[in-house]
C-alpha cells in the first residue's frame, strides 16, 4: 500500500497501522473517552424535557424521583450485566454480538435487522429534530409551533455534519465526544447549582416535596409510560459494548467507565429533577414541554439563552455518540455476514467504517423526512435483553404494560417489521443468495469510497 504525500497527521498515522497486518478499526480509546462516549450518549435532551411526562404520569413529585431512581438502577444492573459479556466477548457489536455468540445466527440476525433499519436510525433522528427544535426556538420568539420544513432542514443538516466529522477521523469524533460531554456536565451541574442557589434564599418551592406522594398514580399504564419517559433520558448507557475493539484495555476500562458513568449521571438526574421541583410550580411543570427553558427564564434571567444552546449542544452530542457506536454494531455484522459486506469495510486511509456511517446516515434522513419526533420515538419502545430476572421481569412489563394501556398503531408496524426479517434472512443469509447486480453495485461503491474489507482487532 502506498503512503499518502498529503502530509495529513492522522492519515498517516492510519496508513502505518494498517501496514502488513491488513485493515483494522484503531484501538485508540482510552478510559476519559470512554466515560465521554458512554457519558455524552446518555445525557440529551431527555433530561431536559422528560421530567415533566414522568411527573404527569406519576401525579407526584416523590413518585417521579422514584422513578428517575429506579431507572438508574436499572441501567447499572444492565451495565454490570454487559460489562461481564464485555469481558468474555471482547468483540464490538453489543448485544447483537452477545446474542449471536449465545443463541446463534437468526436471532442474532432478526435483531441487527431491526437495529441497522429502525432503531439506530430512529435514535438519531429523533435526537436530531429535539437538536433542531432548541436551535430555531430563538428565530421563532412566542411561536408555539415551529415550521416543520426548517426542522427537517436543520436535522438533516446536524445528521451530515456528524456523518462528516465520522468518516473523517475517530480522534476527531473522539474529541468532539469530549467537548460534548464537558458542557452536558457544566450544564446539569448548572441546574443542580442554581436549585441550591435558589433553597438557600429561601425562594424554593419546598410545599410540593413536603407532601411528596400526594396524589400518586396506581395505574399499571401510567407506571409503565412514566419509566418510558425516564428510560429515554438513560438510553445509551450500552454504548461502550458496542465499540470494545476500539477500546484500550478493554477488560478494565470497560468496567471502569460504565461504574462510573452511569451512578454520576443518575446522581446529577436526581438533583436536577430536585432543582426543577425547588424552581417552578406544579402548575408550571404541567404547562411546559421544555422544563430545563422554563426553569431558566426564572433562575438565569438575562441569560436564560444559554439553556437552549446547552440542550442544543447536548442532543448534538447524544447524536454524535449513537453514530458512532451504530455504526460499529452494522460494521459487525456486515463482517459476520448478516449485511452486505460493503458496510464491514473501513477507508483505506482513515480507517473509519465510511460505509456503514454513510448507511447508518441514509436511514437516518429517510426517517427525518418521512416522520415527526413523536412518531420516531414511538418506533423506539423497546427494551434491549438482559440476562438476569430482574431485567427480563422488568423489561416484560415495559414491553406489555403501555401495550395494554395505550395501543398504538406503531407497535403493529414494529412487529409486522421483525416477522418481514425471516424471509430476508433466510434468502439472503441462511442461503447466501446473492445476485450478480448487488456484487457489481459492491465494487464500484468499494472504489468510489476507498474502501476495503477489515480484519478482527485482537484483544
Amino acid at each position: 500500500m502506498k503512503r499518502s504525500q498529503q502530509g495529513d497527521g492522522d492519515e498517516g498515522v492510519a496508513e502505518q497501522e494498517a501496514g502488513d497486518e491488513g485493515l483494522r478499526l484503531r484501538r485508540d480509546m482510552g478510559l476519559w473517552s470512554a466515560v465521554s462516549l458512554t457519558a455524552g450518549s446518555m445525557i440529551g435532551s431527555g433530561i431536559f424535557m422528560a421530567p415533566q411526562g414522568v411527573l404527569v404520569y406519576m401525579g407526584s413529585p416523590g413518585a417521579s424521583l422514584v422513578v428517575w431512581a429506579v431507572c438508574g438502577l436499572l441501567a447499572t444492573l444492565g451495565a454490570l450485566c454487559y460489562a461481564e459479556l464485555g469481558t468474555l466477548v471482547p468483540e464490538s457489536g453489543g448485544e447483537y454480538t452477545y446474542i449471536l455468540r449465545t443463541f446463534g445466527s437468526l436471532p442474532a440476525f432478526l435483531v441487527i435487522y431491526m437495529f441497522v433499519l429502525v432503531g439506530r436510525p430512529a435514535t438519531i433522528a429523533a435526537i436530531s429534530l429535539s437538536f433542531a427544535e432548541y436551535v430555531l426556538v430563538p428565530f421563532y420568539p412566542g411561536c408555539s409551533s415551529l415550521p416543520q420544513a426548517m426542522l427537517k432542514v436543520v436535522a438533516a443538516t446536524c445528521i451530515l455534519l456528524l456523518m462528516l466529522v465520522n468518516c473523517w477521523s475517530s480522534r476527531m469524533t473522539a474529541t468532539l465526544m469530549n467537548v460534548c460531554t464537558t458542557t452536558q456536565v457544566l450544564s446539569l451541574l448548572v441546574i443542580v447549582g442554581g436549585g441550591a442557589v435558589v433553597l438557600g434564599q429561601g425562594r424554593g418551592r419546598t410545599e410540593a416535596l413536603l407532601s411528596a406522594f400526594h396524589n400518586t398514580s396506581q395505574q399499571a399504564g401510567h407506571i409503565s409510560m412514566a419509566f418510558y419517559q425516564c428510560l429515554w433520558s438513560f438510553d445509551g448507557w450500552n454504548s461502550l459494548n458496542q465499540v470494545t475493539e476500539e477500546l484500550k484495555n478493554s477488560n478494565q476500562n470497560l468496567v471502569w467507565a460504565l461504574m462510573i458513568t452511569i451512578p454520576l449521571v443518575t446522581g446529577l438526574y436526581m438533583l436536577a429533577n430536585v432543582s426543577y421541583l425547588l424552581v417552578l410550580s406544579p402548575s408550571e411543570i404541567l404547562s411546559t414541554d421544555a422544563m430545563a427553558v422554563s426553569w431558566g427564564n426564572q433562575v438565569l434571567g438575562a441569560w436564560a439563552w444559554l439553556v437552549p444552546l446547552a440542550v442544543a449542544l447536548s442532543s448534538f452530542g447524544s447524536a454524535n455518540g449513537s453514530f458512532f457506536s451504530g455504526s460499529r454494531v452494522s460494521y459487525v455484522a456486515a463482517r459476520e455476514g448478516h449485511l452486505p459486506q460493503l458496510l464491514s469495510m473501513v477507508h483505506v486511509h482513515r480507517l473509519t467504517p465510511t460505509p456503514a456511517l454513510m448507511f447508518t446516515t441514509a436511514m437516518a434522513l429517510i426517517l427525518v423526512i418521512s416522520g415527526n419526533f413523536n412518531t420516531i420515538v414511538n418506533f423506539l419502545r423497546q427494551v434491549p435483553i438482559i440476562i438476569p430476572a430482574t431485567m427480563v421481569l422488568a423489561s416484560v412489563y415495559l414491553v406489555l404494560g403501555p401495550i395494554m394501556a395505550h395501543p398504538q398503531p406503531e407497535f403493529l408496524y414494529v412487529f409486522l417489521f421483525l416477522l418481514s426479517g425471516l424471509p430476508v434472512y433466510f434468502l439472503f443469509v441462511y442461503f447466501r443468495y446473492q445476485p450478480k447486480c448487488l456484487q457489481v453495485v459492491t465494487l464500484h461503491l468499494q472504489l468510489l469510497m476507498e474502501a476495503a474489507p477489515t480484519m478482527k482487532n485482537a484483544d
